[in-house]
């Protein structure tokens, strides 16, 4: 059978009739041309005595040459006793399940299924490190054929760039992700539970902060005597009353804020530890907060950006705030040090008992039991601790006679 009939001038010529009709090239293969000028690739064939036709392409994303080529493989199977039309319905089914079983499939529906449990800053933050320092590189292969030293490749590459909290990150996301995969039964082992030390580990980060009572002093006189934006220098006062994440002020909301109940209530989504978390309003942080409300109480967030006032403010505006007040950030006090102050001077009073100072900080105490229970725990207690902070606040700002915090603080 000739074949091979169809010149390139042809097919570029070829216009669009009345009928799709069909200019053949031999050995089965033709170009089927539409109706609006659509031009197809078709192989027409007999397999098991049945007359069959296989798609290989439009033209011109498939050549003439290409279509050819395609051709003869499928003729090739055919005269092997293979049905190309089959085969390739296989190789399909065999795609879709290998991209089904590999390792980013299998991270994307990890982080679907437990990042609702998450705050919103944590989802972000795994999947991204996910995406920038995984997937290119090990994403398409099938979870259970990786290996240690592959994984070990990716976490060394971003431990080379010096990240080296994120090299354990990525590690730590990337055993969550085999035991997932274990668990939906597409691999068998957690390949990331053999790199335990494998990388240099990780120095505990402890955020630099001011906890004798004259130095926050001196910051507070700075903080007070800042001549920023006046939101900023808002977020910055509450900064210093509220003991929170910087996370925690930037986002705050008007909607999360209780003037009548003097309580603010930001809901488990924002909290670290996913639980609702309670902050009593001090005389002093209502009388800053009505004062903010004309300018930003239309938008949905207290501290909204400067560019873009759907969003909260920027992470690093705190920050930028004290290093344009002179204070290091590297070694002298942080946003995040605000909550050491706090948490060291409270303590250190021996008016408060622990477990208010802990809850008030939003941290984890004592068993599950009493955990369920976080949400209303000591709330009279700490009415009064917000208080008495925020007068304490203001005696080391105005250079009062300061309760000494005790030795065994």
């Amino acid at each position: 059978m000739a074949t091979n009939k169809l010149k390139a001038k042809q097919i570029e010529l070829a216009k669009p009739g009345e009928k799709p009709y069909k200019l053949t090239d031999g050995d089965g293969m033709f170009l089927l041309v539409d109706t609006k000028g659509g031009r197809y690739w078709r192989l027409s064939y007999r397999f098991a005595e049945k007359q069959k036709t296989l798609a290989l392409g439009p033209y011109p994303d498939v050549s003439l040459e290409k279509a050819r080529e395609a051709r003869d493989v499928a003729r090739k199977a055919i005269r092997e006793g293979i049905d190309p039309s089959e085969q390739r319905k296989v190789g399909k089914i065999t795609k879709e399940y290998r991209e089904a079983i590999s390792f980013e499939a299998v991270a994307r529906e990890w982080h679907r299924e437990l990042s609702p449990a998450w705050t919103a800053s944590t989802a972000k933050r795994n999947i991204r490190v996910l995406e920038r320092s995984a997937f290119p590189w090990i994403g398409e292969r099938p979870i259970a054929e990786l290996t240690a030293p592959e994984l070990l490749a990716c976490i060394r590459r971003v431990k080379d760039c010096g990240h080296m909290d994120t090299a354990h990150r990525l590690r730590e996301l990337a055993g969550q992700v085999f035991r997932f995969g274990i668990q939906t039964g597409r691999c068998e082992r957690n390949i990331a539970g053999d790199l335990r030390g494998a990388i240099p580990p990780k120095g505990k980060k402890n955020f630099p902060a001011i906890t004798q009572p004259k130095e926050f002093g001196k910051l507070l006189r700075a903080i007070w005597s800042y001549s920023g934006l006046f939101h900023t220098c808002c977020a910055f006062k509450l900064s210093a009353l509220f003991g929170l994440r910087p996370g925690e002020i930037r986002q705050l909301e008007w909607s999360e804020i209780d003037f009548e109940e003097r309580l603010i209530s930001i809901p488990m989504g924002k909290m670290k530890a996913r639980r609702t978390h309670l902050v009593p309003l001090s005389d002093q942080a209502i009388e800053i907060l009505k004062e903010l409300q004309p300018l930003t109480g239309e938008n949905r967030y207290c501290f909204p950006g400067m560019r873009d006032h759907a969003r909260p403010m920027s992470e690093n505006t705190i920050g930028q705030a004290l290093r344009r007040m002179g204070y290091n950030t590297s070694s002298e006090h942080t946003a995040h040090g605000f909550r050491s102050s706090f948490s060291t001077i409270s303590h250190g009073s021996g008016l408060w008992r622990p477990e208010v100072v802990e809850v008030q900080l939003a941290h984890k105490h004592g068993d599950a039991v009493r955990l369920a229970y976080d949400r209303g725990d000591f709330l009279a207690e700490r009415r009064k601790l917000m208080a008495w902070w925020a007068d304490e606040c203001d005696k080391m700002r105005l250079g009062a006679e300061i309760i000494s915090i005790q030795s065994a603080a």
